[in-house]
């Protein structure tokens, strides 16, 4: 029976080398792709760009939708991001999901709004609305409270009141950059319609020092639960999602920071309230759509808007959000399973669908199922070291490394962390990465798999620290 549990042992190691090799030759194309494509654009001298894209009568309106559940501690400083946006034409319509806190309150007091009728056309079905309300000092500034039916509830009924052609999805406690719209807006209007969403870049605000919803310093977190998901969000947006954009071929992009064309929107009948991860079960929804109706469209995402978001400073929370989004996806891709190696949709059913299947569904399981191996066999000796040693090597160059260049892209390209000590200090723990932080998501994605199996769906409680508390701890 030895001789048995040798040879699986070697042909597991065998096929995690393999995953590894394969998941690094992916990766590594889509840094080369993501190069490229920043490369381009910072040939471009945005400011002149931007200037002129203002001045331009082409610019369309947009509504900017905020669903807010119990977002008392950061919706007032959101909120004044959004006024600050240097864009011509926009509305901003807050939807109280039936908050149990005093989000509601803080908004009519502070906005000083008043009880208003208004008619709204129910394109999309939604739960019923108690109220509505509009700013006396800020004429665009509308609130809606309604009866309590999540986040995909909201913003449909955030939809069947906008006025405007597009709309914008903002997390409550997100804070957009003054120029971030007018960027995210730019491939929309350059495109003559073609492109029907576009996603902006998202950023980590835990540690930013806010006034009136503006950024007045931008220090690094000196809490490595935070500095780690700084890294993952910069694999994830600034090399992910710049390659499958230029492909037209992403499933994801942020429901933080999104713009939707509102007709499209309603064709695929709003935001599903039946699945967890509601802004990806959007965009494949619409990738199903165009190739449906054989029409050419895009949907892209845009890397120099920023949009700051709080992330989870506990490891409960992290958890909690973790599965929850890895749920999301597998819900999403089962949902739409018959477009995997569907060649009547295209790259997205060839070439998107596997890869979020195998490297990101799956992929988890595999690599947690790699590291015990790892462990196990440096453990134990005998003829399992090379290729644990080999994996394990693997395993730092698929983690680590990519994400030091990933890094080092960031302060060419968009220098959001330009000083020499920040670059080193995420870099330092970067590479600590595979000892604690990885093992412990990879736990927690395998969780919202189990989750999956078994038709739990509770979101589970997101506790927030707020922005505007952060502030004023550091004043």
């Amino acid at each position: 029976m030895d001789w048995i549990m040798d040879g699986l042992m070697l042909l597991f190691g065998k096929f995690i080398i393999m995953y590894n090799v394969i998941a690094i030759l992916i990766y590594v194309t889509m840094l080369i792709l993501a190069v490229s494509q920043l490369r381009k654009n910072y040939s471009f001298r945005k400011i002149r760009i931007e200037e002129e894209y203002m001045d331009s009568v082409q610019t369309k309106p947009v509504s900017l939708l905020v669903p807010a559940f119990n977002e008392e501690k950061g919706i007032i400083n959101s909120i004044h991001s959004l006024l600050s946006l240097q864009y011509p034409d926009k509305e901003i319509i807050v939807i109280n999901d039936d908050s149990t806190d005093s989000t509601q309150e803080q908004l009519i007091d502070y906005f000083q709004m008043k009880k208003v009728d208004k008619i709204i056309q129910e394109n999309i079905s939604t739960k019923p609305i108690k109220s509505i309300y509009q700013s006396t000092v800020h004429p665009s500034l509308w609130l809606i409270n309604k009866i309590n039916g999540g986040k995909a509830d909201s913003l449909n009924a955030g939809i069947n009141m906008a006025r405007f052609p597009y709309f914008c999805s903002i997390d409550g406690d997100s804070l957009l950059e003054p120029t971030a719209l007018q960027r995210v807006m730019r491939p929309i209007v350059q495109s003559d319609g073609k492109v029907i969403a576009a996603g902006g870049n998202i950023r980590i605000a835990n540690s930013l020092k806010i006034s009136m919803g503006s950024i007045v310093k931008s220090p690094i977190s000196d809490r490595p639960l935070i500095v780690m998901q700084i890294v993952e969000y910069l694999r994830a947006f600034l090399m992910g999602r710049i390659a499958f954009s230029r492909l037209n071929m992403m499933l994801i992009i942020s429901g933080a920071f999104s713009i939707f064309s509102k007709e499209w929107a309603i064709k695929v009948g709003g935001f599903s309230v039946d699945t967890i991860g509601e802004d990806m079960e959007m965009v494949v929804k619409l990738h199903r759509k165009i190739k449906e109706e054989k029409v050419e469209k895009r949907i892209e995402f845009v890397s120099e808007p920023v949009c700051w978001t709080e992330v989870p400073q506990s490891f409960e929370v992290l958890r909690i959000q973790r599965r929850r989004w890895h749920q999301g996806l597998i819900e999403s891709l089962w949902k739409h399973r018959t477009m995997t190696l569907n060649p009547k949709y295209g790259i997205v059913g060839m070439l998107s669908f596997p890869y979020f299947w195998i490297i990101e569904c799956f992929g988890p399981i595999i690599e947690l199922g790699g590291l015990i191996y790892v462990v196990f066999s440096l453990v134990s000796g005998d003829i399992y070291t090379d290729y644990a040693i080999l994996a394990f090597l693997l395993f730092i160059f698929y983690g680590s490394i990519l994400s030091i260049m990933t890094l080092l892209l960031e302060a060419w390209s968009m220098r959001r962390y330009p000083t020499i000590r920040d670059l080193i200090h995420i870099s330092a723990l970067s590479l600590t990465e595979l000892f604690w932080y990885r093992p412990m998501t990879l736990l927690w994605r395998c969780e919202g798999i189990f989750r999956f199996i078994i038709r739990k769906r509770e979101w589970g409680q997101m506790k927030r620290i707020g922005i505007s508390e952060k502030e004023t701890k550091q004043q």
